[in-house]
């Protein structure tokens, strides 16, 4: 069983850097799920993001020490060409949308585009639908998320950074699904290499000219 934590700074060097970032629609949380996982802070009076946000937080999966580098980005239009340049090497992405707000989670599929299109070699993605506890506001259904995701082929949780749920298990859970593909690629590089150490013996050697 793998063991996931979040340890200080102190505590460095670390064995491996990933990239995450968050991407959504305007207000639908992004900001307050980063703080509540970096800080386990929650703000009602948190501020749309202007243009990024970064913040750093170290995990331990066993005995192997990652520095999340994770890339709050706005979700206004008029920030787009600049946000843009952030989603660039990225790792894996949130997608996230707000389970009161209907246009928010009609932009999924145009946020999933926005990060393939940034040169990406297959990042991961897992959909948050935030905000579940407004349970009283919600306007799309759990099933409804799922049903998207599973078509997608994507992760998926529903979160709430207001009382913290799922918000440590939606990190724990991309960042074991970064770990583990990098884990295969690795494999698989080692595997396509065939080692011979007869590669260079018993070979005729080349008669000289003179």
């Amino acid at each position: 069983m793998e063991s996931f934590k979040k340890i200080d700074f102190s505590e460095t060097p670390c064995d491996l850097s990933f990239k995450i970032v968050l991407i959504g629609h305007s207000s639908v949380g992004k900001t307050n799920i980063l703080t509540k996982f970096c800080d386990d802070h929650f703000s009602f009076n948190s501020t749309s993001t202007i243009a990024v946000e970064y913040k750093t937080q170290i995990v331990e999966i066993n005995d192997k020490k990652i520095k999340l580098q994770i890339w709050d980005t706005a979700g206004q239009e008029r920030f787009h060409s600049i946000t843009k340049a952030y989603y660039r090497r990225a790792d894996a992405a949130f997608v996230v949308y707000d389970i009161t707000n209907p246009e928010s989670f009609d932009k999924l599929d145009y946020w999933i585009q926005e990060i393939k299109e940034q040169e990406q070699i297959n990042p991961k993605f897992m959909i948050l639908g935030n905000k579940c506890d407004l349970e009283d506001k919600r306007q799309i259904s759990k099933e409804q998320g799922e049903k998207f995701a599973k078509a997608k082929r994507i992760s998926f949780l529903e979160t709430s950074a207001k009382e913290g749920t799922n918000i440590e298990k939606a990190f724990e859970a991309l960042t074991k699904e970064i770990l583990k593909a990098l884990q295969n690629k690795e494999n698989t590089q080692t595997d396509s290499i065939v080692l011979n150490p007869k590669t260079h013996l018993n070979q005729p050697r080349k008669k000289k000219c003179c």
